[in-house]
């Protein structure tokens, strides 16, 4: 089973999420990332979905998300070039014995230090799916406080599958 990322135009309106998701469960169809935002359209929205399936899968979902009410265009991103990014925020054990090394990671992954204090650090880091579990992996030995993942936010980098 590949991964495929799945970009959906869709209308800015109440629910339409909801549906979108709800078809996903409803056929059995597993998410592993979803990220919702408006668009430079403030009456649309991207949402930018994750998920694992062979290529007849992925077919049924394209068509059956396409024939949902408030959705614009659904791209298989996977198909072609694409930008993808996700956002970690991190806090991490820190001491004075550590807290140079963690610097120095959060430096060569070219992240930021967005707090400091209380015996920890907080991390701000963005890139691709992999970049992001190399960091948290090196940062496991010094002790994960707390964690969270925006998951993948994408756009086609052709021409004729913008809007």
């Amino acid at each position: 089973m590949n991964r495929h990322t799945i970009s959906v135009l869709v209308e800015n309106k109440f629910g339409v999420l909801a549906r979108v998701a709800g078809l996903f469960s409803g056929r059995g169809y597993n998410i592993e990332s979803l990220s919702v935002n408006t668009t430079e359209d403030p009456r649309c929205s991207r949402m930018t979905i994750v998920t694992t399936g062979d290529e007849r899968i992925i077919e049924q979902i394209d068509k059956q998300v396409s024939k949902l009410v408030d959705v614009i265009k659904v791209t298989n991103l996977t198909s072609g070039r694409f930008i993808e990014r996700e956002l970690l925020l991190l806090k991490v054990k820190a001491t004075s014995a550590n807290r140079s090394q963690i610097v120095e990671l959060v430096e060569i992954f070219e992240g930021k230090i967005v707090c400091v204090g209380g015996g920890e650090i907080g991390i701000e880091l963005s890139g691709r799916d992999e970049k992001i579990g190399d960091f948290i992996e090196l940062m496991k030995p010094f002790g994960i406080l707390e964690m969270a993942r925006t998951g993948r936010a994408a756009i086609s980098k052709d021409p004729s599958k913008g809007k």
